[in-house]
């Protein structure tokens, strides 16, 4: 059933699974009694391989499984004696014609988007992009040729996690006008703090240290609004010069906790680490709410890398120009846009959402220019598909739900915008009171506006 591949292989699909998931609905990697189902939405793929990845760096092994195509968009693949810990992606075989937004190339590791852990995240190499490159992703001819690189010892490969470990304290649903917010960063609060053993500062067992939770105690903090927290991926721009992104707006994986926080680096401890952090909060009276970006991923624009979304269904996932399907329409500036019409889409953001409550026990999310969320069409619409959604969920809808009110597209300012159940944060209010606070001038009669 499973066997390696040749480079001279590479773009002939595996030998055909003897087995399909018992339940191909159910997308990601989902250990049960005997194995793991794993599943992944693809449907423009022509053939689609698991790929279980074994040993390290020079001796990183990769077996090839085909999945069944169920004909419905997703293909899926049992495999038995698995279980969690197991390393895995995909590679995804489809026409190659970038002008059309179609962008296949089995020679790309592809990252799961339903993966609930990872174990490496990518490094700047030019075997991640899809097309032939020179510098800084630039395609190295006018008809983007297609790459002939292994991108898999540079990929982001995720990891099988354990669904098991449930550590719960009730969460302390604390009503609106109590409420105290403190938005920051895991690494930034418990870095320096000397309180903290050097070994877990900068992480989620951090987050969790009696020292932490004193300190928001005695702020009166109600609830902590973490900066991103989804694993993200450093650009290549700043990968080039050496640099990381500290902020981490850059989503790559939309169902794992960022692994760099993690004081374990065993692939998947992150999960239980992070639920243990969200228990001790909880078990303080403290919520959590996650800073979260659905609008753009970290494969950036039509020069960036193919580490995930691009390679598995293109056109499903992003939002491209009409009459020009090869460049991406950006209301983020980031490079990209999700293409908030797509069900893909849609059922991609709800799921993450109803996994981070159900699983993970968050209690909210402040949601990153929310504008792009809205734009099911090229407009913000406050009727769009999105809210539908979020509306009808049982979950999603009863939990904190607060909106960054725009973005970078034309109205994209949306203050007072968006509909019932919905907070905002409010940026003009927000910046007249602190110039009026730290004395600019003149700037009481735009506080006087304000209020």
């Amino acid at each position: 059933v499973c066997h390696m591949q040749t480079d001279e292989e590479v773009l002939l699909p595996a030998p055909l699974s003897e087995q399909a998931a018992s339940n191909p609905y159910v997308l990601g990697a989902t250990p049960n009694d005997d194995g793991v189902d794993f599943v992944v939405n693809a449907p423009g793929a022509s053939a689609v391989d698991l790929c279980l990845i074994d040993g390290e760096g020079a001796d990183l092994h990769e077996r090839r499984i085909c999945m069944h195509d169920h004909l419905t968009g997703s293909w899926s693949a049992h495999i038995s004696g698995l279980g969690p810990g197991q390393r895995y992606g995909y590679r995804v075989y489809g026409p190659w014609n970038p002008n059309e937004g179609l962008r296949y190339n089995p020679r790309k590791f592809l990252l799961d988007p339903y993966a609930k852990a990872l174990a490496t995240k990518a490094v700047l190499d030019d075997s991640l992009y899809a097309h032939k490159v020179g510098v800084h992703g630039l395609p190295t001819s006018a008809n983007w040729e297609i790459s002939e690189l292994d991108s898999l010892p540079y990929a982001a490969i995720g990891v099988v996690a354990d669904p098991n470990y449930q550590p719960v304290a009730p969460s302390p649903r604390i009503s609106a006008d109590q409420r105290v917010i403190y938005e920051t960063h895991v690494v930034g609060l418990t870095k320096q703090l000397e309180a903290i053993p050097e070994d877990l500062r900068g992480t989620y067992a951090g987050m969790a240290h009696p020292a932490i939770i004193e300190h928001l105690t005695k702020l009166g903090v109600t609830t902590v609004e973490l900066m991103p927290i989804h694993q993200f991926t450093n650009d290549t721009t700043l990968q080039a010069k050496g640099l990381s992104n500290y902020w981490g707006y850059n989503t790559i994986g939309y169902f794992a906790p960022h692994n760099a926080y993690a004081a374990t680096q065993e692939p998947g401890a992150q999960v239980s680490e992070f639920k243990a952090m969200v228990k001790a909060l909880h078990a303080a009276n403290i919520e959590v709410i996650l800073d979260v970006v659905y609008n753009h991923t970290a494969e950036g624009n039509h020069m960036g890398p193919t580490l995930s979304f691009r390679g598995i269904d293109n056109p499903s996932y992003y939002r491209l120009v009409d009459g020009d399907r090869k460049h991406y329409f950006d209301t983020t500036g980031t490079g990209n846009s999700l293409l908030m019409s797509s069900p893909q889409v849609l059922q991609l953001i709800m799921d993450s959402l109803r996994y981070w409550v159900t699983e993970m026990h968050v209690d909210g999310f402040r949601f990153d220019l929310a504008s792009t969320l809205a734009r099911q069409f090229a407009e913000v619409d406050r009727l769009s598909a999105f809210f539908d959604l979020i509306h009808q969920d049982p979950v999603v809808s009863q939990v904190k739900l607060i909106a960054e009110p725009w973005d970078v597209g034309a109205d994209g300012y949306q203050v007072g915008g968006f509909p019932p159940l919905w907070s905002e944060w409010n940026g003009r209010y927000r910046d007249t009171v602190r110039d009026f606070w730290r004395g600019e001038f003149s700037s009481l009669p735009d506080f006087a506006s304000r209020l």
